[in-house]
């Protein structure tokens, strides 16, 4: 994998995701408890051997920057490193990157390409478990020109992804970015699904794209000719024509988390007692080693949650919820089906704040999601009372009927939501 170079796309804007993206980029929304989105694509990376690692960015970097500058840090004597490129003009180009396929095509002279490399075009808001070993091996024995990894999916979630079909020996001989009608799919459904073991497709499925590409360098430099901003839409199509491309067949899990309600499901899937993604096996994902102190719960009731370092809770009710890092529940209250992804900090026992970092004494939470730095006040109530769909309030938002509390916000004692 010498000659493997990642270049992981993190730069979007990430509308669907707001308010989580209100101060960061997407790889950078914390998951899990203790993770970021953008550990799951370098973890990736670094298990299957590929040490030469970019993250592309644009949009909110700081946190995502700080992030990785703090986590991925390799001795003097690795070739390894994951290095940001950001957005930036130069004499040729003063613009943003106007796509996926623009923000790889402009940062190609970072890369010091001698021609024979593969580049691995990752996205950073996938949630998966992959070694690209066998993607590489799979892409080398075919000798294509680019490879794109691919899984099964039934009709209903066709419309959020890139639909393939592939022809002999797995050769790719059409494809549709995002069908909009059933009659755009119907040169695309199989019914031989014994050749794609993939998760939730019935018999008759359709083949999508995981938004996870290997190109041969010289080929990537064809097929960014020109001025196309988008490798689904603009990228992709014709290649097929002009260059060898083949669908890797994927059997493990994977899940786009692009909107609220993605992101909710596989937050609240992990605290199940059979989660299909887990970061508590064989200690595949790395993040950032902060040293915090063990959790300190006192007379409490917890069920299928996950609670993460230097929490304290004491004589509450925890259910179906994510509990992050440096999270502060107070006496009798209720959080149930909920994510906190905590504090970027520990606050002073004697700071005059009123409402402290947390949920306050009394309080009860439901099928919401508490972003860092929250101050929830005493005897609070949050459980979408109206029942509303999508709402944007003063200092929360609803998105899919699920409560947000951005970053930073402030509910005064006795708030009802």
């Amino acid at each position: 994998m010498k000659r493997t170079i990642a270049l992981i796309l993190g730069g979007g804007q990430g509308k669907r995701l707001f308010p989580l993206t209100m101060y960061r980029s997407k790889p950078a929304v914390p998951i899990g408890g203790k993770y970021r989105l953008i550990d799951i694509p370098i973890s990736n990376c670094l298990h299957s051997g590929i040490k030469d690692i970019y993250v592309l960015t644009q949009f909110n970097s700081e946190s995502l920057n700080n992030h990785i500058n703090n986590t991925y840090r390799f001795d003097y004597f690795s070739r390894a490193f994951v290095r940001i490129l950001a957005a930036e003009q130069t004499v040729e180009n003063t613009n943003w990157f106007q796509g996926t396929a623009d923000a790889v095509r402009r940062n190609m002279f970072h890369l010091d390409l001698k021609g024979d490399e593969e580049i691995l075009v990752l996205s950073g808001d996938h949630l998966y478990d992959m070694d690209y070993r066998d993607l590489v091996n799979f892409h080398r024995q075919k000798g294509a020109d680019f490879t794109i990894s691919v899984i099964t999916v039934d009709e209903a979630q066709t419309r959020g992804l890139g639909i393939l079909k592939l022809g002999v020996g797995g050769r790719i001989t059409g494809f549709k970015e995002k069908p909009k009608t059933v009659s755009e799919l119907k040169e695309f459904k199989v019914t031989a699904r014994a050749r794609f073991q993939g998760r939730g497709a019935g018999l008759s499925c359709y083949i999508a794209s995981m938004g996870v590409y290997v190109f041969n360098a010289r080929a990537l430099m064809k097929a960014l000719e020109g001025s196309a901003a988008d490798f689904g839409k603009e990228v992709i199509p014709p290649s097929i024509k002009k260059l060898s491309g083949f669908g890797y067949p994927f059997g493990g899990y994977w899940k786009d988390i692009g909107t609220i309600k993605s992101f909710y499901e596989v937050n609240m899937a992990m605290a199940s007692s059979k989660p299909e993604f887990s970061f508590f096996y064989d200690g595949s994902m790395f993040t950032r080693p902060r040293f915090l102190p063990s959790a300190r719960i006192y007379n409490c009731k917890i069920e299928h949650s996950i609670i993460t370092e230097g929490t304290v809770i004491a004589d509450a009710h925890i259910k179906n919820s994510i509990v992050g890092l440096r999270s502060v529940i107070g006496r009798r209250s209720m959080v149930a089906k909920t994510i906190m992804m905590g504090a970027d900090y520990f606050e002073e026992p004697a700071r005059p704040e009123s409402i402290k970092i947390g949920i306050g004494d009394g309080s009860q939470i439901y099928r919401a999601i508490i972003d860092k730095n929250a101050r929830i006040g005493r005897n609070v109530i949050i459980k979408n009372l109206k029942g509303l769909k999508n709402f944007d309030g003063e200092n929360y938002f609803i998105r899919d009927g699920i409560v947000i509390i951005p970053k930073n916000a402030r509910m005064e004692d006795g708030t009802k939501i």
